[in-house]
């Protein structure tokens, strides 16, 4: 059962690695990669990536991807959101403290973001603008 725009917010604004997929050229499969990723409900998700990465090459290329998070505990279900690039920013070390807050325990937010910022290089920001959506919850009740 598909689930309603409220409970796929809901689920997608929770802190799931992603899987970004994005087109990877002629006689290539997409490039699937797990990612962390921010959302709000009503907002566009963003993910944070090294301005080099090819990823970030495919994704300026492509000018769109999807990200897709599921869950199997306590139910099965999963989200996917695509559509185009929203914006690209260069990320500063609040993106990656925002980011490192949603994943890690608090306690290990402080040396990430300085590990971060010392050895991961250019940064960027790059939102999605969600145009299409995908959703389920497999669960039978």
């Amino acid at each position: 059962m598909a689930l309603t725009r409220q409970e796929r917010e809901e689920f997608l604004a929770e802190p799931h690695v992603a899987a970004l997929s994005v087109n990877a050229g002629p006689d290539r499969a997409p490039l699937t990669v797990p990612i962390w990723y921010q959302y709000q409900p009503g907002a566009d998700p963003w993910i944070l990536t090294p301005a080099e990465s090819r990823k970030a090459k495919l994704i300026a290329a492509a000018g769109r991807f999807s990200l897709m998070v599921d869950t199997v505990h306590p139910r099965v279900r999963y989200v996917s959101v695509e559509g185009p690039v929203a914006g690209v920013e260069q990320a500063g070390e609040a993106a990656h403290r925002e980011l490192a807050e949603r994943y890690l325990p608090a306690e290990a937010v402080d040396g990430y973001v300085a590990m971060a910022m010392r050895e991961f290089g250019a940064q960027q920001v790059i939102r999605l603008r969600p145009q299409r959506w995908l959703s389920a919850d497999l669960t039978a009740e």
